[in-house]
């Protein structure tokens, strides 16, 4: 694949994504013309498109990024509507249920199974709600807080914060084209996280439109709805709108560096150490590993100056040879610049760029328990990584403040493990052969790696969603607990319980449901 550095690591590093989709739902029971003529009695004409209108098209693609689920045999939404504001959301909910309508909602940022905007049951008839426009940031700085609208991607967060002061940042993804919105509700992980936890640790409030039509905050949704929605995938409970976040302190100057060791200069020994020694780093220091092209790339953020990190790395982790000569300095700002563009030669305001990549996409991932023997990456090399279709493999260490948190208190259950492990792969060919060689490889190396990952259950971060690893059936009208345990339990291990019990409470009948979305628990799990 001809392409820049830079560019490789602006697409592979998009690395974060979220939102849901639908279970198969009775096309032959729902009203779209009864839905749209609703619609249309409360939302302007010209934000309800369907597929005769002229930009329909091109409002479905506007926030397409895997382009392998607009291909034949996937099923597109029969109407999106373009939400100008919250009565719009509203709205859309309530002519929904009153005509049998499932509705997707999607922020406008990634989807890794493009189901926000698509569905894998070719006869699924839903509709899209398109937040996107609802991306307002309202910071404010005498309490170093924001209120985010879910359009709002995190480099247009992480732009306003530094605007308000250069000593402000938030902790979420290494990708600035992601949607707040989407992150926000699968828990948001990223480079500050080891310091001041998740995104959704930082949550104070948010306004959510539930099944009722109703806008709720906090205090009027309840502390079940307010747990739950703070990292369950979302849109399985109602239509999150906005969140209201806390602002983290950052240095004036931090320091970054891109450290990049090929195969014969010891890379896979220094793999192999990372992973006992990220994980412990003191929590200023978040050190990741990107693995492409046959070398391996160490790429750090440490919140002071370059000094202080040579002194950590030379006692932590010498092995690296890590100089004075790889540090840039410069602010928390464009430190996010540089992650997503593996540069700082670039201006702040390429985090308002909302443009992100399309290209063909399968994702898979694992959280590790336990480090992986120098053996197993000496295999994974040999065997998978030095093929043409080898994917870009990221590891991203846990540790820090996130060990102290309860896996309970979010449903974001895994604070325990060491790091997560993502096999990224994307591609720019369309047609079987190619797409089929991409699945192979992903696939593949995630059957190799199983004895070295935890079992009952294999883990995954729900904001890397994975089809493969099931989808729900009905049983009735509502999605099936027990089936859905299969992939719930990925997800949120412990906590996939209290999610489903949560659910039959604010959406006994359910009708916010997709392949991945929480079901009702029922009466007799109690």
């Amino acid at each position: 694949m001809a392409r820049s550095t830079p560019t490789i690591l602006h697409l592979l590093v998009a690395a974060l994504c979220i939102l849901s989709s639908a279970t198969t739902f009775s096309s032959a029971s729902s009203d779209v013309d009864g839905f749209i003529g609703c619609l249309s009695a409360s939302i302007p004409p010209s934000r309800i498109k369907t597929p005769a209108s002229t930009n329909y098209s091109s409002q479905l693609m506007s926030a397409v990024h895997n382009l392998r689920y607009v291909l034949p045999g996937i099923a597109r939404p029969l109407v999106i509507v373009a939400a100008g504001e919250p009565a719009h959301a509203q709205a859309t909910v309530l002519c929904g249920r009153r005509n049998s309508v499932r509705v997707r909602t999607r922020s406008g940022g990634h989807d890794y199974e493009g189901i926000s905007y698509a569905s894998i049951h070719p006869n699924e008839h839903f509709a899209v709600l398109d937040l996107g426009e609802l991306r307002s940031i309202n910071i404010d700085a005498s309490r170093a807080e924001a209120w985010v609208g879910v359009g709002a991607t995190l480099g247009e967060l992480y732009y306003a914060a530094g605007a308000a002061n250069k000593t402000f940042g938030f902790p979420a993804g290494n990708c600035p084209t992601v949607g707040v919105g989407g992150h926000l509700s699968g828990g948001g992980f990223g480079a500050l996280s080891r310091k001041y936890g998740l995104s959704v640790d930082n949550v104070i409030d948010a306004v959510v439109v539930d099944v009722e039509g109703r806008l709720l905050n906090r205090s009027t949704m309840g502390k079940d709805l307010f747990w739950a929605i703070r990292g369950s995938g979302g849109e399985s409970f109602g239509v999150v709108l906005s969140w209201k976040v806390r602002l983290v302190p950052v240095p004036e100057t931090v320091t970054v560096f891109s450290i990049r060791r090929l195969r014969n200069q010891s890379a896979v020994e220094l793999i192999t150490k990372w992973q006992e020694i990220s994980p412990a780093l003191p929590r200023d220091l978040y050190l990741r590993v990107l693995v492409q092209n046959q070398q391996v790339n160490f790429v750090s953020l440490f919140l002071g100056r370059c000094g202080q990190l040579v002194d950590t790395m030379r006692a932590r982790f010498p092995d690296l040879g890590m100089t004075e000569g790889d540090c840039q300095e410069m602010s928390w700002v464009k430190s996010t610049v540089f992650f997503f563009y593996n540069t700082a030669n670039l201006p702040a305001e390429v985090l308002l760029n909302r443009t992100g990549a399309n290209y063909f996409l399968k994702v898979k991932s694992d959280n590790v328990q336990e480090p992986m023997p120098r053996q197993a990456w000496e295999s994974l090399w040999d065997k998978w990584l030095e093929k043409p279709e080898a994917a870009l493999v990221m590891l991203d260490p846990y540790g820090g403040v996130m060990r102290t948190i309860s896996p309970s208190a979010t449903p974001f259950p895994h604070r325990n493990d060491l790091y997560q492990l993502q096999f990224f792969s994307f591609w720019f060919e369309n047609g079987t052969e190619t797409l089929e060689k991409r699945l192979s490889w992903v696939r593949g190396v995630y059957e190799d790696l199983a004895p070295y990952m935890p079992k009952n259950p294999r883990s995954v971060y729900v904001n890397y969603r994975d089809l493969d690893i099931g989808i729900n059936e009905l049983e009735g009208n509502v999605t099936s607990y027990a089936k859905a345990r299969v992939w719930g339990e990925k997800y949120f291990k412990g906590n996939f319980k209290r999610l489903a019990a949560v659910k039959s409470k604010v959406d006994p009948d359910d009708f916010f449901r997709n392949e991945q979305s929480i079901p009702p628990l029922p009466a007799a799990k109690w």
